[in-house]
């Protein structure tokens, strides 16, 4: 075909066709006539295929039955999971309270090329879309089972967000100081920020908006729970993925972040409780090492500026949430005068209404990375990696100089280490300064660890008590993600003052765990195994118990291209044949059966029995009219059996029979049962290869079907 496309050939008045000529007429003749003729094909096929043998077949049952599975494994596993964690399976409120619902998402870190580089195609693209899949699902059903009035993100939401280039690209360069990149990261990096800048990022702000914001309004709604002020969604709090950590933070991905998540510290007030956000991985450039060499304060800088005025933001906003709910006027009344400009105290926050005015609520800290505990401080049974271990070791507490003794417990805890862009815990002086400052910290949520962690601090930190969440993603290391919901209650007066009677506990938190996607995986194998099982013993019983079978027959004859219109219905029945044989090529006819009569009074004469075969054989050659017509060909050759069958002793006979002697007769069977036994053995074969290829590419089909559906 392409040689008479690549060979331009004359037209009628001479001129050679140029090849788009060539190209159109080839499409308006065999090309055409092709088309046509893989589409009555095609369409035999289909109706071969839609048969009702063929559609109530078993290996259709067996993808239903598929079908179910992927659905359970895919989609109801989801629901069926967080349905558990039902607000009112775990609250322990009284019976008219009206507690506000509140959800911590750690960790997300959607996959990207930081994730695994040089995973070649198609695994990469697949495992962002497993990965991606899961997190989509378990976050519907997260906001369609339990409706949280808020959510708040305690970062990572990108793994590699701080190595997507800005637009300021010729900044983008790593800092001189602090660790070093590991030796793969090191053969990445320059494809990184050659090929990865703010268009890729803007791209994967998008694909965590589908994630994680659509769904908020889409599937979870936009009415809050009773008595409460609206839905809240927070993600501006970052983690070292998305921006660093320390000394090696550059300021202009931070920008990026506050500028599409918001800003990075902030307050904000929930169920009667004030919720603090702090930049901790800005605010441990403080602390660096490598502080005294270079300037880190446009790093840490904004952080301790936001540490300073958190007190009066936490005023200013509990007395905004009063107003709303008491519907008193709370605008403050400043009195009227005029100052020389040069000597009016600027320090004044506007709006402040003193710390008489309101009463400070309750404060959650939230930081991505732990607070500072002692090494081998045990982080309780919910612990997935590494559950508490049966031999623990006792050592005096120097943290909290209280000299009770303390359990130690390295597997079950949080390994206090640092390296390149991260540290497992904040320092000591960074954590002890955070709470104080922060202030009236109840209890501490963070991430970065991945897995489940729950202790009680020293009291150089409040005695407070601290959660460090579980990864929300498949692909951190840890086999069974999830998030923590916590249930905030506390009545207050108009000044803010909790309402005696009332539970002293003002928080429950309680951790839903989503669908073990590694345990769905081997359900899956083990389901494989089964089917696979299933098919091979109804291919074995197709033969035995002369089932019919799912594979078709090959056809014996095809219509020809031109005819397909009229003769297309006629596709798989007998046609006869439209020309004649060769004589050459036609196979020679096989002479017929003769009676052999022996000679009177031979030693060799035949008993009665053989007699009547004899006869037998003589009559069906005698009623054999196709023979008579080949007289002289056969007279010679019969005459010449004759006269060898003389030679041989038989005296006064005529021409003797022709013997065929058949093996199976003497053989006792074993050629015809070995010829049927490799007959059944194809019959299986072909089945088995027939129903499994049909369920594995319609379970596939309709997997993708799942996979691609948002």
């Amino acid at each position: 075909m392409f040689r008479r496309l690549a060979m331009p050939k004359p037209l009628k008045g001479g001129r050679l066709r140029t090849p788009t000529q060539a190209v159109l007429a080839w499409i308006g003749g065999p090309g055409r006539a092709t088309v046509e003729a893989i589409a009555v094909r095609t369409g035999h096929q289909i109706r071969r295929n839609l048969v009702a043998r063929r559609v109530l077949s078993f290996p259709h049952f067996l993808f239903l039955f598929w079908m179910v599975i992927l659905l359970w494994g895919e989609r109801w596993v989801f629901d069926s999971k967080v349905q558990r964690c039902d607000w009112e399976n775990w609250e322990k409120w009284p019976k008219h309270a009206t507690p506000h619902h509140l959800v911590f998402v750690a960790d997300p870190q959607i996959t990207d090329p930081h994730s695994y580089p040089g995973r070649p195609w198609p695994l990469n693209p697949l495992t962002v879309l497993v990965t991606d899949n899961y997190m989509r699902r378990g976050y519907r059903a997260l906001q369609r089972q339990l409706r949280p009035d808020s959510v708040f993100f305690l970062g990572d939401l990108f793994d590699g967000g701080r190595e997507w280039k800005t637009r300021q690209g010729a900044q983008f360069v790593d800092p001189q100081w602090g660790g070093r990149r590991s030796e793969t990261e090191k053969k990445w990096v320059k494809t990184w920020h050659r090929k990865y800048g703010e268009d890729f990022w803007l791209a994967e702000y998008k694909r965590f908006s589908d994630i994680f914001f659509k769904p908020f309004s889409s599937e979870g709604g936009t009415v809050p729970g009773p008595y409460q002020r609206g839905r809240k969604l927070v993600a501006g709090l970052p983690g070292n993925h998305d921006l660093g950590f320390g000394a090696q933070i550059q300021v202009p991905v931070r920008d990026r972040f506050s500028a599409f998540f918001g800003e990075t510290n902030r307050v904000d007030v929930v169920g009667n409780h004030t919720i603090v956000s702090v930049d901790t991985v800005s605010l441990s450039a403080d602390t660096s090492a490598y502080k005294d060499a270079h300037n880190l304060k446009p790093i840490y800088g904004p952080v301790h500026d936001f540490l300073d005025e958190v007190p009066v933001l936490k005023r200013k906003l509990a007395y905004e949430e009063l107003g709303v709910w008491h519907g008193v006027d709370r605008d403050l009344k400043l009195h009227h005068k005029v100052e020389d400009v040069n000597s009016a105290d600027l320090s004044r926050v506007l709006r402040d209404p003193g710390s008489d005015a309101v009463a400070d609520l309750p404060t959650i800290l939230l930081t991505h990375v732990p607070l500072f505990r002692p090494p081998g401080t045990p982080c309780g049974p919910l612990r997935e990696h590494w559950p508490p271990s049966t031999k623990k070791q006792s050592s005096r507490g120097k943290d909290d100089g209280s000299g009770e003794s303390t359990t130690r417990d390295d597997r079950n805890a949080i390994s206090i280490s640092a390296g390149y862009q991260y540290s497992n815990v904040l320092s000591e002086a960074d954590s002890v300064s955070l709470v104080k400052k922060v202030g009236n910290v109840v209890h501490v949520f963070s991430g970065d660890d991945h897995d489940y962690c729950e202790l009680t601090h020293s009291p150089s930190k409040g005695y407070v008590r601290e959660i460090t969440v579980k990864s929300f993603s498949m692909a951190m290391g840890i086999p069974t993600p999830g998030f923590l919901m916590v249930s905030l209650y506390n009545p207050i007066d108009a000044k803010g003052n909790s309402i005696p009677g009332n539970p002293e506990m003002t928080l429950q938190t309680h951790l839903c765990l989503l669908p073990n996607q590694f345990r769905t995986y081997m359900k899956y194998v083990a389901l494989v195994a089964v089917s696979l099982i299933l098919l091979c013993i109804r291919a074995f019983l197709v033969p035995v118990l002369q089932l019919t079978p799912f594979a078709l027959e090959p056809e014996s004859a095809t219509p020809a291209a031109s005819s397909s219109s009229s003769s297309s219905s006629s596709f798989g029945s007998s046609v006869l044949p439209m020309y004649k044989d060769k004589p050459q090529a036609k196979a020679k006819a096989e002479p017929p059966e003769r009676a052999y009569t022996p000679p009177r009074g031979s030693a060799g004469a035949a008993s009665s029995g053989m007699r009547g075969e004899f006869a037998s054989a003589a009559t069906t050659s005698d009623s054999s009219a196709r023979w008579t017509s080949k007289k002289s060909r056969s007279s010679q050759r019969w005459a010449g059996a004759g006269a060898g069958a003389a030679g041989m002793g038989a005296a006064g006979g005529g021409p003797g029979p022709r013997i065929h002697l058949q093996d199976p007769f003497y053989d006792g069977g074993k050629s015809w049962k070995s010829g049927r036994g490799r007959r059944e053995l194809g019959v299986c074969v072909r089945e088995m290869w027939t129903t499994t290829w049909r369920l594995v590419w319609m379970t596939g089909l309709f997997w993708g079907y799942l996979a691609r559906e948002r």
